[in-house]
């Protein structure tokens, strides 16, 4: 076992045994059954021995505290309770515990520098377990033969000799290889028909062998891979060429390596794999007088001067650290023990040249100078070989003339962790990868300010098609030539048009008895209203201003209350006569022309008056609203040039005028049993009636437009088409008959003659 431990020799079956603890002391030795045994007075103080049923048994009171050790049922069991803390061989701990010839083989428990140790010769073989510096460590001698699975600094690594044959280190080296990643990866880039897709880019745990590659030439070939510059160590041949079972005094696994190399068994060597010709093959016993290098192939692994260097390293950081700790030399205080930090900014100061004559330093991260050489696998239809195409000495040195690329490319693959963004693209950094990145769309009004960041446009403006910058918003107009406009101009000129041939007809037989009775100044007054409501549509269609956003929220309004204060007056003035006339011959007071007049533009001029106080505590202006006509395309993105009157607004404007509607309505109801000869009243319902309906229909196409850039055209031609027909109602049910009957029926329009009294 070297400096830490026990080593041993056996000729027989139980054998002389010579064992002896090296450095620390206790010796024994057997030639029985059991055995004689010696005792020995060592560092760590008397040892004492028995030759009693079931071996010897000793008990040390040395430097790790007191060791006991019993030979009862369970076997030997040693205990300390010093500096490595509590280690037990019992049914509890370590499970069942027999001792050597027992049913699970021999048990030895240990808290030595390597963590608690413990090996068993149970039912599959000696097992090895440690958890100390370099991981845990397993080895079984089951179905695969001897195995063994270390996680030390090179990370996981099984050895087997069994069903799949020898194999050395995760890369291969020195057989096949199963349980490869790299392989794994290459063996699906195969079955899926990827053969010369990927370029392969290996480290140098892959390096230049031909396991990984082992009946998969196809898939890797163009694969580069690298390698440290390696070089031989002068004289380390001659040393383990000339190592023997007899001079080996410090390898703890030079047993099994010389059982495994040369494919014998030493006589008390564990079972801890198949021979090399398979199961069943015959196990020739081990001589002793074989040598490396005759009997068995060698060749120097490439990785001993880099643990010969690292081992000079710690030395010269020693030796520089004591030289600085202790200038008197020898061993001082401060060197018991030394300071890790101290001894490692020593280690990082180093430079010597190394067992191959190579320069060793380190730089302020610790690291070696990388010294690499590359290399190329170039093969195809079952074989292939690594070529050397470059190497990295303080810098890439690549002979591409020489590379090979896979899919029959003459030009090496693109080499990057991402491709440059496209227009409109910004850079989203990947976390913990500051060289790669993720291509984002700057989306909806956002347009690429740097490669990093997206902002948003203005309100004004929108992004261009590549979103590299803004620009401005297109402004959409009501013109006189749109569809939205065309409509209700037509309506409204038609309106206007009857009603100034009502006007004329009017005027012209201004004395007929027809005119005189629909009462000559209500029914001037109604007309000049209606003709007011066609007139607004022209004012909304128009571009707005600021002219022209006063007169609409003038006139907007002054139109509609105009018309429906006559009609409520006159309304009013029938109902309230027949009414009177049931209770009294006196007439109702105010029912000349004169009071209709006053009331009938007292009732208006509340309208006019509100709209005034309107202009002068909020002046009208025009805006163009981009955030009416957002989309969320910004290609389809309007802004939309309308007054600064919104929907409330609008409804202001027409709220005083819709009441007076319902208030003529309800009179008209009121005044429908009024007799024919003398009633109006009824055409003024029906008028009415039809009104509310229009007005009705009114609201959820005016407010349920949708949100768009045409929405305020929309509400325009709405609102403009019911003022149109709610003029036209009256027009059409007052003054049509009316018409008719003086151009066509003139006789019907004379005045009656007084009847003739008796003859005398």
């Amino acid at each position: 076992m070297g400096q830490y431990g026990p080593a041993w020799d056996s000729t027989g079956q139980y054998g002389p045994v010579w064992a002896s603890m090296g450095q620390y002391g206790p010796a024994w030795d057997s030639t029985g059954q059991y055995g004689t045994v010696g005792a020995s007075t060592g560092q760590y103080g008397t040892v004492g021995d028995s030759t009693g049923q079931y071996g010897p048994v000793w008990a040390s009171m040395g430097q790790y505290g007191t060791v006991g050790d019993s030979t009862g049922q369970y076997g030997p069991v040693w205990a300390s309770m010093d500096q490595y803390g509590t280690a037990r061989a019992s049914m509890d701990q370590y499970g069942p515990v027999r001792d050597s010839t027992g049913q699970y083989g021999t048990v030895r428990a240990s808290m030595g520098q390597y963590g608690p140790v413990w090996a068993s010769m149970g039912q599959h073989g000696p097992v090895w377990t440690s958890m100390g510096q370099y991981g845990t460590v397993r080895d079984s001698t089951g179905q695969y033969g001897p195995v063994r699975a270390s996680m030390g600094q090179y990370g996981p690594v099984w050895t087997s000799t069994g069903q799949y044959g020898p194999v050395r280190d995760s890369m291969g080296q020195y057989g096949t290889v199963r349980d490869s990643m790299g392989q794994r990866v290459l063996e699906a880039a195969a079955l899926a028909n990827l053969s010369g897709h990927f370029s392969w880019v290996g480290s140098d745990s892959w390096g230049a062998k031909m396991g990984p590659v082992a009946g998969l030439e196809e898939a890797a070939h163009g694969a580069i891979t690298i390698l440290p510059k390696r070089a031989s160590v002068p004289g380390f041949d001659e040393y383990f060429t000339s190592r023997s079972l007899e001079n080996n005094r410090r390898n703890l696994w030079f047993h099994e390596f010389w059982e495994d190399d040369f494919n014998c068994r030493l006589p008390h060597g564990a079972p801890h794999g198949e021979p090399h010709g398979g199961p069943g093959a015959p196990i020739r016993k081990c001589t002793g007088r074989e040598r490396i290098g005759r009997d068995s192939p060698y060749e120097q692994e490439g990785k001993v001067q880099f643990v010969i260097d690292a081992v000079l390293a710690m030395a010269h950081g020693l030796h520089s650290l004591l030289d600085e700790a202790c200038p008197g030399g020898g061993l001082c205080p401060s060197m018991d023990p030394p300071d890790g930090r101290r001894l490692l900014a020593h280690i990082r100061r180093v430079a010597f040249n190394g067992s191959a004559g190579t320069p060793v330093s380190f730089n302020e991260n610790g690291d070696a100078p990388g010294r690499y050489d590359i290399f190329q696998f170039q093969g195809g239809n079952g074989s292939g070989t690594y070529r050397a195409v470059g190497q990295w000495v303080q810098g890439l040195h690549l002979r591409a003339e020489e590379m090979t690329w896979g899919a029959g490319a003459l030009a090496p693959p693109p080499s990057v962790c991402s491709l440059p963004c496209g227009p409109g693209e910004r850079k989203k950094p990947v976390k913990g990868v500051p060289c790669c990145w993720h291509c984002e769309l700057c989306g909806g009004y956002h347009y690429r300010a740097d490669v990093f960041t997206c902002l948003p446009c203005p309100a004004h403006l929108r992004p261009t098609p590549n979103r590299t910058a803004c620009r401005p918003t297109p402004v959409l107009r009501l013109r006189w030539g749109d569809p939205w406009a065309a409509v209700p101009l037509a309506l409204a000129t038609v309106g206007l048009m009857a009603t100034a041939f009502v006007l004329a007809t009017f005027v012209k037989h201004h004395e007929t008895p027809i005119v005189k009775a629909s009462g000559r100044e209500l029914s001037y007054v109604l007309l000049a209203g209606i003709a007011l409501v066609y007139a607004i549509t022209f004012l909304m269609v128009a571009e707005p201003g600021v002219g022209v956003c006063a007169l609409r929220r003038l006139f907007l309004g002054l139109g509609m209350s105009l018309t429906y204060a006559a009609l409520l007056t006159k309304t009013n003035r029938i109902y309230r006569i027949f009414e009177q006339g049931k209770r009294s011959v006196t007439p109702p007071r105010f029912i000349s022309p004169t009071s209709q007049l006053l009331i009938t533009f007292t009732l208006s001029g509340l309208q006019l008056v509100a709209a005034a106080l309107w202009l002068l505590l909020r002046p009208p202006h025009a805006l163009v609203d981009y955030e009416m006509g957002r989309s969320p395309d910004p290609e389809d993105a309007r802004g939309v040039l309308r007054c600064d009157m919104a929907e409330g607004g609008t409804l202001a404007c027409l709220a005083y005028a819709l009441f007076l509607m319902l208030t003529c309505t309800v009179y008209a109801v009121k005044a429908r049993g009024v007799p024919e000869t003398f009633n109006e009243a009824k055409p003024i319902g029906f008028a009415m009636y039809t009104t509310c309906v229009v007005w009705l229909a009114f609201g959820p196409i005016f407010f349920g437009a949708a949100q768009s850039a045409e929405r305020v055209h929309v509400q325009t031609a709405t609102l403009t088409v019911s003022m149109s027909l709610s003029a036209s109602v009256p027009l059409a049910l007052l003054y049509a008959p009316k018409v008719y009957v003086i151009l066509r029926h003139p006789e019907r329009n004379q005045p009656r003659r007084a009847r003739a009294g008796p003859a005398p």
